[in-house]
């Protein structure tokens, strides 16, 4: 996918197609001029001149690549794309905050992915919305399209089925196969969280975490902060904390309130938050001031509902020591693209077998240490415009996937 057009993903000054008919209500609407012909082209790697390019592009030579591949199935790495293009797969079903908006209007948002790979991590990406919503019918058909691509990244798919769709294409899959919105999410709260801890002199296994929402973000940050030594976590849903006492309960969080919760804390948010160290919002609730004020002393919210967080993070400092949202226009923005772009980089440089919880653990570290001296309560995760970022990610990445194994170069 080319995207030299493009010198910041973010500004529009990109070249667009003429615009549509006279009298397109959209016109005049900035938004919809950046994306006119959508985002994305195809562009060659070779030059095709002639002749002789030809012969070598497609027939006859093509047919000694395809010979060879055939004869030693690994040379696909080395021989075509695959080594260093991403599937970028929905349903359509939990798109952003739109909810279940179906594939072809989820194709913006996988775009938009796609050109994030690009600029932020090199990496090729072709965005593929399909139309089914079956666990069964999602799996197969994934496995399906896998053979051309280097990795899966799973997108936008709806909880609680996102936990089985992910699980089945590892099982069946010799290729990263990664859900951006549980492990992106938690790999970035992970470094934030790290920074914030040293920030407030806390050890992760002295301190206490509430998490609202048990959906794929929810989950996903739990388990990478347990992995990572947190010990007291509670998570709690529209109907409270997460207990293996409560009869109405899905496998994923059911697993998860088996593991979480050492207290067997119940009640609402309300009643757990009290005496808190950290807050991490991943539901798009709404928390009250009073609440936050509840908290222990030097207490570290991550209010991360976009665009409008559980609490505004004006009034979150008036109580905690440490405030991040997944907004750009404050500090501290938890923003997924400073994970996936490094770790699909890294993944794929030493040709992975999978991405592992070790890999995770590495690009949460990777990025927390790039704050270094400059570590403050409004900077504790770089920009995703710091340029070291990507490198020390898929470094970090790679590294864990030699140290576990897990590399096949």
């Amino acid at each position: 996918m080319s995207t030299d057009a493009l010198t910041d993903p973010f500004s529009v000054s990109a070249p667009v197609p003429p615009p549509g008919p006279t009298g397109d209500r959209y016109e005049d609407d900035p938004a919809f001029a950046f994306h006119r012909g959508g985002k994305l082209e195809v562009s060659s790697s070779v030059p095709l001149r002639g002749r002789d390019d030809l012969s070598l592009a497609y027939t006859p030579g093509v047919a000694r690549i395809c010979t060879a591949i055939s004869e030693s199935p690994e040379l696909v790495h080395d021989y075509t794309w695959k080594s260093r293009t991403v599937a970028v797969v929905t349903d359509g079903t939990a798109v952003l905050g739109l909810g279940d908006i179906g594939p072809a209007a989820a194709l913006p948002v996988m775009e938009g992915k796609a050109l994030l790979f690009k600029k932020f991590g090199g990496v090729d990406a072709v965005p593929i919305c399909l139309d089914c919503t079956d666990v069964e019918e999602l799996v197969e058909t994934v496995v399906r399209l896998a053979p051309a691509f280097g990795g899966i990244n799973l997108e936008d798919i709806s909880a609680p089925r996102c936990f089985e769709v992910e699980r089945r294409l590892r099982d069946r899959l010799d290729i990263p196969v990664f859900h951006d919105d549980q492990h992106g999410t938690a790999i970035v709260v992970l470094a934030a969280l790290t920074n914030a801890l040293e920030l407030t002199r806390r050890k992760p296994a002295d301190t206490s975490v509430v998490i609202s929402g048990a959906g794929a973000a929810g989950v996903a940050v739990a388990q990478i902060l347990l992995a990572a030594g947190v010990e007291d976590i509670v998570v709690t849903d529209r109907r409270g904390a997460l207990h293996p006492d409560r009869a109405d309960l899905n496998p994923a969080k059911r697993a998860l309130a088996l593991t979480t919760n050492p207290s067997g804390l119940t009640g609402g948010l309300g009643d757990v938050l009290a005496g808190a160290d950290i807050f991490i919002g991943l539901s798009g609730g709404e928390v009250g001031e009073a609440l936050v004020a509840r908290m222990a002393p030097d207490a570290i919210v991550l209010a991360l509902a976009n665009p409008t967080p559980e609490v505004h993070p004006d009034v979150a400092a008036r109580h905690a020591a440490v405030v991040a949202t997944g907004r750009s226009d404050y500090p501290n923005q938890i923003n997924n693209v400073l994970a996936f772009p490094g770790v699909f980089r890294g993944a794929l440089d030493v040709r992975a077998a999978q991405i592992s919880e070790g890999m995770k653990l590495a690009a949460a570290r990777a990025l927390a240490g790039l704050v270094g001296a400059d570590l403050a309560p409004d900077r504790v995760i770089p920009s995703p415009f710091d340029e070291r970022v990507v490198p020390a990610v898929a470094a970090a990445v790679a590294q864990a996937a030699r140290s576990e194994g897990l590399a096949r170069r």
